[in-house]
């Protein structure tokens, strides 16, 4: 008898676990609602790139006390590798809010809808053209196209968004591109934060110079764990050190070393204090 109960568990149990979730009237639905999860909740559309043809998943987390009509417009950060870290740092920037005292933020996250390279592109979106890009790579212009004609253009028409506020994070590849972005289009975001950023293809064109800009308020923090792959340290070291000693500069620039930080499971203690460092005005917490 009990073999033949275990028999049937086994049987029984992978339906159970891979059967849908249901309305409160036992019907099947296909999609889970994040408005049950309030540090989540806001705004989601698909955006299909015009340059590659491909759809972008658009996640917009709305501060709380929202209000479309009222005069307040609030800082955007926009957020690369959104199927990630979106569900991550939105609940983040709520608690930062609560605690430390950070302005309110929408929190917008662009996804490509799963992890399998067939449908995540990122490395193709997130790495510049050149000599040594191997198949598949150099994507960065189409992809900051995207982000300046579509993405930021649709998110400041739905919704309370201040243009001069936009921010950009990016981990690891999607670092890269938040330094290779700075240097090509400055002025697009008021603030960057670049973790652990990767190294290449096309490392040269983090220190090539920057392209004309009409801002002088700008900042790029560097956030870098003291547990990453020594060659990314060196990169976030050597960057921070050239654009500090260069007399024309775009941007102010700092270098935020996370003591044990990794490579990636630190980005939340990043994201706290580059966003701090972004904004001074906030009481200064305990480093």
């Amino acid at each position: 008898m009990t073999t033949l109960l275990v028999g049937w568990l086994m049987i029984a149990l992978p339906s159970a676990w891979a059967a849908p979730p249901t309305t409160p009237d036992g019907n099947a639905t296909e999609h889970v609602p994040l408005a049950y999860l309030p540090a989540l909740k806001g705004d989601y559309f698909p955006l299909t790139d015009r340059g590659s043809g491909r759809v972008h998943h658009i996640y917009v987390r709305l501060p709380e006390g929202y209000d479309a009509a009222a005069p307040t417009r609030y800082p955007v950060v926009y957020l690369l590798d959104g199927d990630s870290l979106f569900p991550l740092l939105a609940p983040t920037h709520l608690f930062l809010h609560y605690d430390e005292n950070l302005p309110e933020a929408i929190v917008v996250g662009i996804a490509y809808g799963g992890f399998d390279p067939a449908i995540n592109k990122r490395n193709t979106d997130f790495t510049a053209p050149g000599a040594d890009a191997t198949a598949g790579q150099g994507g960065a212009p189409g992809f900051l196209a995207f982000l300046r004609d579509q993405v930021i253009p649709e998110v400041e028409r739905r919704h309370a968004a201040d243009p001069a506020r936009r921010i950009l994070l990016g981990q690891s590849r999607g670092g890269y591109f938040v330094l290779w972005s700075a240097r090509e289009a400055p002025d697009l975001f008021w603030g960057r934060i670049a973790s652990n950023p990767a190294r290449g293809p096309a490392r040269e064109q983090l220190f090539a110079s920057a392209a004309p800009h009409a801002r002088d308020d700008l900042k790029v923090a560097m956030v870098s764990g003291t547990r990453d792959d020594e060659g990314r340290r060196q990169l976030a070291r050597e960057w921070v050190a050239d654009w500090s000693a260069r007399a024309d500069v775009p941007w102010q620039t700092t270098l935020l070393e996370i003591e044990g930080g990794t490579h990636a499971a630190s980005i939340g203690e990043g994201y706290r204090r580059a966003m701090l460092w972004l904004f001074p005005e906030v009481a200064t917490p305990a480093q």
